[in-house]
């Protein structure tokens, strides 16, 4: 009868093991988050285009080039600098018309009251697109 019961007791004691062992494998299963979506578009791929041949009919290539520094900073560079959004083109676009110093050293940028409102916005969202920091959404 003792040997009965040892049996008994191994194979109640391994089946509850097992049950314990399928509960926690049930608990370890991850729920994947539902995927985020996407950010609203930052530019169109008009006002990209718009605002790289707004910029190559302007004067601002005397002072700014794509990749290097010259009298101002890289196109990259600001693009690396300041976040895809409204915000930084109402900010940077107001820049450009009014000018500004101190953020990139000491010489100041000069101002371009003539260039548009719209005009800027285009040209700012071009050069927020030059960097792969902040890959652009772009619509079509």
């Amino acid at each position: 009868m003792t040997v009965t019961f040892c049996i008994a007791l191994t194979i109640f004691v391994c089946h509850a093991s097992a049950q314990v062992k399928k509960k926690s494998v049930a608990q370890k299963k991850v729920v994947a988050a539902a995927p985020k979506p996407p950010p609203p578009p930052f530019a169109t791929a008009q006002e990209i285009e718009d605002g790289k041949n707004l910029i190559a009919k302007s004067d601002c290539l005397a002072c700014h080039k794509v990749d290097d520094k010259l009298v101002g900073p890289a196109y990259a560079a600001v693009a690396g600098k300041y976040p895809q959004n409204e915000n930084t083109v109402s900010l940077l676009s107001d820049k450009v018309i009014k000018g500004g110093s101190g953020v990139w050293g000491t010489v100041p940028m000069a101002p371009h009251p003539a260039i548009a409102l719209a005009d800027a916005n285009k040209m700012i969202k071009y050069i927020l697109t030059l960097t792969s920091k902040n890959p652009p959404v772009i619509s079509k």
